[in-house]
């Protein structure tokens, strides 16, 4: 949607292929299981849709979405400690997906240049090695044509078929990384209580990838209708169950710390628990192909995938989309070469989230068959030594969400004032607890003992 958003200002016709039957509104589709887990969308992809589409953030809340402060508004438990809450710096916006997908929708199809054909299946491309001329569909009733067009966008996601279809145009598979931490995803909505509906902060516990053991964490995201949506995640040995009389007690038992599970037993199960293991790391590094035709490129899902506890998934395809925009605005249509640019510049925020999921993701065992390399525990140490410096600092907790929010690059890491903090560490002590005001327990039903100041 985005992307057809985004060449709408560019061309006369933007056309929408889509396999499922699109709702009208906010209801589930076959075609996005993931819809059932916690999403949300950090500042730097709501900049990028905000772009695409003016004033989205004021129609998600009207909605019911929120726009959700960072890190203020968050209880984060990393491992390194406790995280304090420190003045707005950056923001996120929490939804359902099938809200934010849409309200998303709504706005798209809205412009008159933009054509919806649903039910209809791409089957490959058209043309040659040196360019495409459009994709062959098969049609609801199985009928089979050809759409000619200027420019084709893969945009279907993880299932993308992008590396056949291009070595049946006659060009080389491109080089492609997976990195499997193994993770298990188990998800379930609950109605929060009636005082903790409105401003209840996000919680995150995080998994230790150096730890002893599996990696298990969790988090809770407060979204429309007074929910919480709840997903936790355990690597190879240390998965959550599928059953729902077992997702509180893993809550309160499993994880690093039972804050999430003494929660959740105040609140009032909506959902049966969900269960995905789709959470593989995978890029398929199409800028540095040989050869890559004119009038195709490929962003999204469809370009790379990343364990969705850290949240880039939508942000990264925002960014992509504005990219698109950017591109083809500069260079023009028909410039030779636009669709390698196009394929180079989606690369840039593609990057970022990699090196973000890979810091820690490939130090769970068997994510990768020869495990870490030397640069990954390097980079990891110093990381690590921000993530500690950053429990007690407020600039460096700023620099470090510039990065995780994909406003800004790894660089502003590296700059001697960041340096210099991270080596003489936190300025503040750790804290002792979960940084919950006296309200926001007395709100939730749980026990004060423990309250520290945020």
């Amino acid at each position: 949607m985005l992307a057809a958003r985004a060449l709408a200002d560019c061309a006369d016709r933007v056309v929408i292929v889509e396999r499922d039957a699109l709702p009208d509104g906010a209801e589930p589709r076959k075609g996005l299981p993931q819809a059932r887990h916690a999403h949300m969308l950090w500042s730097g992809g709501v900049r990028a849709v905000e772009e695409l589409l003016p004033g989205i953030t004021e129609a998600l809340q009207a909605a019911g979405g929120r726009r959700h402060p960072v890190t203020t508004g968050m209880v984060a438990f990393s491992a390194q400690g406790w995280f304090r809450r420190w003045p707005e710096s950056h923001h996120v916006i929490l939804a359902g997906r099938d809200l934010l997908d849409a309200t998303v929708r709504a706005q798209v199809l809205a412009d008159r240049r933009i054509e919806l054909v649903d039910r209809t299946e791409a089957l490959g491309l058209t043309g040659t090695d040196a360019a495409v001329t459009g994709v062959r569909l098969r049609s609801r009733d199985g009928a089979e044509h050809t759409l000619s067009a200027d420019l084709v966008v893969d945009a279907t996601g993880r299932g993308s078929r992008a590396t056949g279809w291009l070595a049946d145009l006659g060009l080389s598979a491109p080089e492609h990384r997976e990195i499997d931490p193994g993770v298990v995803y188990a998800s379930r909505l609950f109605r929060a209580p009636e005082a903790a509906r409105d401003d209840f902060p996000v919680v995150n516990l995080q998994s230790d990838p150096h730890g002893d053991g599996p990696g298990r964490s969790g988090f809770l995201l407060p979204i429309e209708q007074g929910r919480w949506i709840v997903t936790l995640c355990g690597t190879r040995g240390g998965e959550p169950s599928a059953a729902d009389e077992e997702f509180i007690p893993f809550a309160r038992e499993k994880l690093r710390h039972p804050l999430l599970g003494e929660l959740l037993e105040r609140a009032e199960p909506l959902s049966e628990v969900s269960v995905t293991r789709s959470t593989v790391n995978r890029r398929h590094f199409y800028e540095r192909m040989p050869a890559w035709p004119e009038n195709f490129t490929v962003l999204g899902d469809a370009l790379a995938v990343f364990n969705p506890v850290y949240g880039h998934g939508l942000a990264v395809a925002a960014q992509s989309a504005l990219l698109l925009r950017e591109v083809v605005k500069r260079h023009g249509w028909g410039t030779p070469g636009l669709a390698r640019r196009v394929q180079r510049a989606v690369a840039r925020p593609v990057r970022a989230a990699w090196d973000l999921a890979l810091g820690q993701d490939v130090f769970y065992p068997g994510a990768t068959p020869s495990g870490p390399t030397v640069r990954d525990r390097i980079v990891s140490a110093y990381v690590g030594r921000l993530m500690y410096t950053a429990t007690g600092n407020g600039r460096v907790a700023r620099r470090v969400t510039d990065v995780t929010s994909l406003e800004r690059g790894a660089q502003v890491l590296l700059t001697p004032q960041v340096l210099l903090a991270a080596a003489m560490g936190p300025l503040r002590p750790p804290l002792t607890g979960p940084p919950l005001t006296a309200q926001e327990r007395k709100a939730a039903g749980v026990d004060a003992v423990g309250t520290v100041t945020p």
